[in-house]
């Protein structure tokens, strides 16, 4: 299976508290629900998304928060991501989650890299992350990411958790599709290596400044 992560994030790169206000008011968090405005832009994508899905990889704090919203809904069926939800396979890397209540749960603790290389090896198609911004920042640093997908939202929210931190390992994206509505972006990413940088022989400053004002100009 190949690794994807899914990221509502804001434009200045923000994913904490996208939901309901109170989601997430970690870290004073005071912004929380900046992209449920937008969701009725983002909800048949998402449908398809989580549909498309073989098993789900979260982590601890994100899977609480799913297992006490999605978790709790009688008939799944009456929404296609509940469905998903309810009917896949669901892993939460964890060493302090001792006995999750969700049917379908399996903590992964002692070596989480090795046994989420054991889920890759396994035959089908996608094991998604959606949300858990520790875990996604984890599995990019440990280079265990096939695929990035970031929906973002037309808003900079000004405060909260980034996606990214201020440093962590470089990596070059080929984009494998994009799309846009109503001022919501959805790129999918897939890793390429390290990025190509310019040298001091590639061009000067000068000659860099000359191609742009060129490039301008009618």
């Amino acid at each position: 299976m190949r690794l994807s992560t899914i990221t509502n994030i804001s434009v200045d790169g923000v994913m904490q508290g996208l939901g309901a206000p109170d989601e997430d008011r970690g870290g004073g968090f005071e912004r929380g629900g900046w992209a449920l405005p937008f969701f009725p832009e983002t909800e048949a994508f998402l449908d398809q998304v989580y549909q498309r899905a073989d098993a789900f990889l979260f982590g601890r704090r994100t899977y609480e928060i799913f297992a006490g919203s999605w978790g709790t809904v009688a008939d799944p069926s009456i929404s296609p991501i509940a469905a998903a939800l309810h009917a896949r396979p669901k892993y939460v890397a964890s060493s302090t989650l001792p006995d999750p209540r969700w049917a379908g749960t399996t903590v992964l603790s002692g070596d989480v890299a090795a046994a989420i290389r054991e889920l890759k090896a396994k035959p089908g198609g996608e094991l998604q992350v959606h949300g858990s911004g520790d875990l996604v920042r984890w599995l990019w640093d440990n280079r265990l990411v096939d695929e990035i997908t970031l929906i973002t939202y037309p808003v900079v929210v000004g405060q909260g958790t980034r996606l990214f931190p201020v440093t962590g390992p470089d990596t070059a994206l080929d984009l494998v599709d994009a799309r846009a509505s109503n001022g919501v972006t959805i790129q999918v990413y897939r890793p390429a290596g390290r990025p190509r940088y310019a040298t001091a022989t590639t061009a000067s400053h000068d000659e860099l400044l000359t191609r742009l004002h060129t490039t301008r100009d009618p």
